[in-house]
């Protein structure tokens, strides 16, 4: 089975929900839907990734979203802390966060490894070149798999040096991150090559640009979500342990269908 990992961003300026969860019992009914509609982690973030964002203070962050993590880990939910800042990982982990979701992989915040190692709770470790705000500066590659293959390689080898055993590291290809369109569908088309590395692969297209870029027109959001589900569909039929979605209904159909499709109903 595919997991499914909700997003929800307690945060005033997301690409596409910004501001809609800022309240603490508005974002924990939310989650609450989100894993209602078929979502097995709930990931809560407090500072935006989408291109051009700024940073915010980890305060400011912490202030966002701890109170949503122990809400809904009180309440039994898997919750996944979203962050790029190890005293926000530490302190979410300590609140009820059982995973934590570094889209930098460890690069934004060197003490990122350290934090985690002593804990119990599982790293995503994202494929990453650079903060939002210029992310697209670093989209250079000669061959993109490849350098992806390679540059994840290096975290996996930090995150071990750091003393966090291999079955607890989730990689992610960072589609979106760093990456034009063209170099997201190269990376989605040869995924089987980050499943070969031999860890649990994270896949995040929810909502992302160049999904529309592939629909044209400017595409509203729910064509968006259309388009999100089927590349979780492909990302499961290629490997992939979990998808990273606004939509989880959308996406919990999509995934029924392509096992339907593989096993029969």
């Amino acid at each position: 089975m595919t997991a499914i990992m909700g997003i929800l961003n307690v945060t005033p300026d997301s690409f596409s929900d910004g501001g809609r969860f800022i309240d603490v019992d508005v974002a924990v009914g939310h989650g609450l839907a989100l894993r209602e509609a078929g979502a097995d982690v709930i990931d809560i973030g407090g500072e935006s990734t989408r291109p051009g964002a700024q940073r915010v203070a980890a305060d400011v962050e912490q202030a966002r979203v701890l109170p949503v993590i122990e809400a809904l880990a009180a309440r039994g939910l898997v919750v996944s802390i979203d962050t790029m800042n190890a005293g926000t990982a530490a302190a979410a982990v300590a609140a009820g966060a059982r995973i934590v979701n570094d889209v930098s992989g460890g690069l934004a915040d060197d003490g990122m490894f350290a934090a985690v190692a002593p804990t119990d709770a599982d790293i995503v470790i994202g494929h990453w070149r650079g903060h939002s705000a210029d992310m697209y500066a670093t989209a250079r590659y000669d061959d993109v798999v490849g350098e992806v293959v390679a540059e994840l390689q290096q975290r996996i080898a930090a995150a071990a040096a750091a003393g966090i055993a291999p079955s607890r590291i989730v990689l992610d290809p960072g589609i979106g991150f760093g990456k034009r369109s063209e170099q997201n569908w190269g990376v989605l088309r040869h995924l089987d090559r980050i499943v070969g590395l031999g860890k649990r692969v994270l896949v995040g297209t929810s909502r992302k640009g160049f999904l529309a870029d592939a629909l044209g027109a400017d595409p509203d959001q729910a064509r968006r979500d259309a388009a999100t589900a089927v590349t979780s569909a492909l990302a499961a039929e290629a490997g992939a342990w979990g998808v990273r979605v606004h939509d989880v209904a959308a996406t919990r159909d999509a995934l029924a269908v392509r096992r339907a499709w593989r096993e029969g109903v």
